[in-house]
């Protein structure tokens, strides 16, 4: 079909808002401990309640998507996000917090599995992987502009400062709760996508077999195979350990260096998520050149060394090892997403799914750490991100593709 160059300008548009949402809650944590005087062990539960709705969505929103459309679908989760945030500016509480972003989080579950046969079909099947990589692009800003979004909140509102926006907020948000401003932008920002999405046209979209789930008889047969189950692992290890770092940096930093969360401990966040953007494209590169098996140990080996000494070294190590261990933790989602499709031979939309499903990883490890915290103290209980990031290294070894990665074996295939 002819591309649409604004409904793929509306999805890369979309995926940032994806990223706006779910990586703002490492510098937020530091703040909502304290705002409502909760233990480390409680703290937990906030990424919990919002990455357990990818495991509980992931394969149901697959199922939606070809019942009700694309269009149906999209608007309602940022429906769901709206509501969420708006649940959580109006009556700011822990409970009210934890039901708030497991709603945007199953809106942000539904939205992943709409946008990329979306874009497949908006941009072109020529384009797409074009079209991936800049919407890989587009989520990396997010990530990287959202803790500095939050830290230009909380110096600025209830402050000296004035101007439209600061104004508003000034008269919404109370004034020990600078952080919850946020929330009031991602309310407006989510019902105008709601907008936005309800005045457009959307192609029609024809699910290809590796982009279909299918709960008979592919998931029986893929339940079946132990490789299946290993790579589940391996999205649920990622996931876990991205998050359990993202999550906890600023926390860590507060405890034992002073630094503080809203602005050094914001931007150390901001550019865990920046470095980690930069590596991906260094991946894509790398991946030309050496198996993808190897890239992995290696960038695992680098993210184990980095935590170490973000964990152990002087504050001044720390806030460098932390935004490195992002870089290297970059390649790992899609090497091992593709090794794992490229290890079954066939029903490769219901195995998406099931991958996918394993993005529940960043509900568990943020949480354990959260829970180990009040027994051993965080920098102790951070220690668990190696378990993980050890199964990571192992499927660099185990794994058997049954093909490999394209790698360029002379210079005449780079010209």
């Amino acid at each position: 079909m002819q591309r649409n160059t604004f409904i793929v300008i509306l999805i890369l548009l979309i995926f940032f808002v994806i990223s706006f949402l779910t990586n703002i809650l490492g510098p937020i944590i530091p703040d909502i401990v304290k705002s409502f005087d909760l233990s480390i062990g409680l703290a937990g539960f906030l990424p919990f309640s919002f990455f357990v709705a990818y495991g509980v969505m992931s394969i149901p929103a697959g199922l939606m998507v070809e019942k009700y459309g694309e269009k149906k679908i999209l608007m309602a989760a940022f429906l769901l996000a709206f509501i969420g945030a708006l649940l959580f500016a109006l009556i700011p509480g822990f409970s009210i917090a934890l039901f708030s972003l497991f709603l945007i989080g199953i809106g942000m579950a539904m939205l992943q599995v709409v946008i990329n046969p979306l874009l497949r079909v908006a941009g072109g099947e020529a384009k797409f992987a074009f079209n991936s990589v800049m919407a890989q692009l587009f989520f990396g800003a997010a990530s990287f502009l959202s803790p500095l979004l939050y830290s230009y909140l909380v110096l600025n509102v209830h402050s000296d400062q004035s101007g439209f926006l600061i104004g508003i907020l000034n008269r919404l948000v109370p004034e020990n709760l600078k952080w919850v401003s946020l929330y009031w932008v991602f309310a407006v920002i989510a019902i105008a996508m709601v907008v936005v999405i309800g005045l457009v046209r959307f192609p029609k979209v024809d699910l290809r077999e590796d982009e279909r789930i299918d709960i008979g008889s592919s998931f029986k047969q893929l339940s079946a195979n132990k490789f299946v189950w290993l790579f589940f692992l391996g999205i649920f290890s990622y996931v876990g350990t991205e998050q359990g770092i993202a999550n906890w940096i600023s926390q860590f930093l507060q405890t034992y260096h002073g630094v503080d969360p809203a602005t050094t401990g914001a931007s150390v966040i901001s550019y865990f998520w920046g470095l980690l953007t930069v590596g991906c494209f260094l991946g894509l590169i790398l991946l030309k050149l050496l198996d993808s098996r190897k890239v992995l140990i290696v960038f695992t080996s680098g993210a184990i060394i980095s935590l170490m000494a973000a964990l152990f070294g002087s504050g001044e190590i720390a806030l460098y090892a932390f935004p490195m261990s992002g870089f290297f933790a970059s390649v790992m989602y899609s090497v091992i997403f593709s090794l794992a499709l490229n290890s079954v031979p066939q029903h490769h939309g219901t195995f998406s799914g099931i991958l996918c499903a394993g993005i529940a990883g960043g509900a568990v490890v943020p949480l354990i750490i959260g829970g180990l915290g009040e027994l051993v103290g965080l920098q102790y209980a951070m220690l668990f991100l190696f378990i993980p990031l050890a199964y990571i290294l192992s499927i660099g070894l185990w794994a058997k593709p049954l093909v490999n990665n394209d790698t360029i074996t002379s210079l005449k295939e780079i010209f």
